[in-house]
């Protein structure tokens, strides 16, 4: 997991590496002063020489004036490092979450994904900065205090030996407490996300259904599960100060209390006690050491806070797509036609009843090819198969005579365009969401596409036409316009494969014949597979497939379904008043 996310340090390892250096150099400068006031305390001002009082104090401020420039840079770099870190983090995941099939992203929530992306990557900013400086600043601190101490004298300095095996020990049962609380809390965290962004996303019918007493309820005992944990937390982690300052002032009244007589037995014999500047000095040196020790703690509880981010970062930069090109994967696409064959597909290998089972299918290039069945059916399932948004349990799908998984994803997905049930545009001008479809898009091909999808009338009654403002999610247009948008995108791409999954549903039953009469007239070589609940939609097709339970029930032209599918006869008949159309 540290390899993983040391990967993300990358450029700023510059200002890795210096910010130790440089807080070394100042904690080195920190413990020197002590000694250094210890002699001017004994031989400057006991001894009342001032000429040594100054030339000691002055050297006192030229090192105080380093170890507060060595501070200075130090906090300097530690910033850059660690939000360079963090930005590097975020950039990795999100990388990488681009490259997820769809059975990956299934695996995390997205609420999950966006809390990764901020609040653990925050904790894991913090928790570095706080790394590379106080958790090499202590350490040093630690070391050289005890060396020094021990220099001034040996006894006294035992008491620092015997207070930290009781702060090792007090932090150690902190820390095996309070991190399987933080692993539950950031889980928390994703739960209120996913319920705060459904609420937002479904709103107008919260509000329809006067509901926002429910929403407020489940927000609030999601909230409350995260307040009693992070206070169960704050108060394990509380116990830290008091174990730190019971440490602190015990060895500071048991170094005064021995110290006295030090320095009482010091006026009798100099060789044997201990002077009033050493004691000054081993004091300080008590304090820089307990101080030491506080930061260090403080620097484990932002590790015992970010060990469960850290664990949740790495589950996602460690991920793998499940679906990959081969060794040696083919880049262009012949055509458009495809093939089923015995084709058995399911979301999860743990699952007991696949979804598509034994799909046969064979579709020529160019055709025109609808597909009907009752919600449940597998309809969208088996289209996703095709651009392999996933793979096959087994069987096989080809495009243009070849397995697509035998394709660079890429290349297979840039010749197969699909308008998801689920419309979705993105905050900018109508231009910039044509230009997905292709970037380098003239304004001509746009206009040509638009009228294709019969969506140029409206577009055009804008104040500013193609240059109108799309809100995010398309909220400002009508479902039939995000409809027609979405399928203008998708035909910028000159496609061999033109898929509409359900994707007339919101327009008028005339916008969609003209639809289906424009593909017919000016994309006479794009396969087209409409999946649709209007028979109409679907009846003037080469072929209609009819999908029931995840198997093919009958494949056929719309007058010889009428006459041998019963699923499809009923489906006709319950959409034409019983038939009377077809009588």
């Amino acid at each position: 997991m540290l390899k993983r996310l040391a990967a993300s340090i990358r450029q700023y390892k510059k200002e890795s590496i210096l910010t130790p250096v440089y807080v070394t150099f100042e904690s080195i400068l920190e413990i020197i002063i002590p000694t250094l006031m210890a002699y001017l305390i004994d031989y400057g001002i006991s001894k009342k020489d001032m000429s040594y009082v100054l030339r000691m104090g002055l050297v006192l401020v030229i090192l105080a004036m380093l170890s507060l420039l060595a501070g200075f840079l130090s906090g300097r770099y530690a910033a850059i490092a660690s939000s360079g870190f963090a930005r590097n983090l975020r950039r990795d995941m999100f990388y990488n979450v681009q490259k997820f099939s769809f059975s990956n992203i299934d695996k995390f929530s997205t609420a999950s994904i966006i809390t990764r992306l901020t609040t653990d990557v925050t904790n894991i900013q913090n928790a570095y900065q706080m790394l590379i400086r106080l958790a090499v600043r202590s350490p040093v601190m630690i070391v050289f205090a005890l060396i020094f101490s021990f220099r001034i004298d040996a006894h006294l300095s035992l008491i620092f030996l015997a207070v930290i095996p009781v702060l090792g020990i007090g932090l150690g049962l902190i820390m095996s407490h309070v991190h399987p609380i933080f692993v539950r809390v950031f889980n928390t965290y994703d739960r209120l996300n996913n319920t705060v962004q459904e609420n937002l996303r479904g709103i107008r019918v919260v509000k329809s259904y006067i509901r926002e007493d429910h929403e407020e309820q489940k927000f609030k005992s999601i909230s409350g599960s995260i307040f009693q944990d992070f206070s169960k937390a704050e108060k394990r982690l509380a116990f830290n100060m008091p174990i730190m300052q019971l440490c602190l002032f015990s060895s500071v009244l048991l170094l005064s209390w021995f110290g006295a007589k030090e320095i009482i037995a010091y006026n009798n014999d100099p060789v044997a006690g201990l002077s009033t500047g050493e004691l000054t000095s081993l004091i300080t040196y008590a304090l820089q050491l307990l101080m030491s020790l506080m930061m260090l703690s403080m620097a484990f509880v932002m590790i015992i806070i970010s060990r469960a981010s850290a664990e949740r970062i790495a589950e996602i930069l460690s991920e793998e797509s499940d679906l990959k090109n081969g060794e040696n994967p083919a880049y262009t696409v012949k055509d458009g036609s495809i093939a089923f064959e015995n084709v058995t597909f399911a979301y999860s290998r743990r699952n007991d009843k696949p979804v598509l089972d034994g799909i046969n299918l064979s579709i020529e290039s160019g055709e025109t090819v609808g597909i009907l069945g009752a919600t449940g059916s597998s309809k969208s399932s088996l289209v996703q198969l095709i651009p392999r948004l996933y793979d096959v349990m087994s069987g096989k799908v080809t495009v243009g005579g070849v397995d697509v998984r035998d394709y660079d994803i890429e290349s297979l997905r840039n010749q197969v365009a699909m308008v998801l049930q689920k419309n979705v545009l993105f905050s900018g001008t109508i231009k910039e969401n044509l230009r997905w479809g292709n970037e380098n898009a003239t304004d001509e091909e746009m206009i040509r596409a638009c009228s294709l999808a019969q969506a140029d009338g409206f577009i055009r009654e804008f104040p500013d036409g193609y240059d109108a403002y799309i809100e995010q999610g398309g909220t400002n247009v009508s479902g039939g316009q995000k409809q027609r948008l979405c399928i203008a995108r998708a035909l910028m791409k000159k496609p061999k494969i033109l898929i509409l999954d359900d994707s007339t549903s919101a327009v008028d039953t005339k916008t969609d014949k003209l639809i289906r009469q424009a593909f017919r007239k000016d994309i006479p070589d794009t396969t087209k597979i409409i999946i649709a609940q209007r028979v109409s939609s679907v009846q003037d097709a080469d072929k209609i497939v009819v999908l029931d339970d995840g198997k093919i029930n009958a494949v056929g032209t719309h007058e010889e379904l009428l006459r041998n599918c019963a699923i499809y006869r009923e489906v006709f008949e319950s959409q034409n008043k019983g038939g009377a159309l077809h009588e």
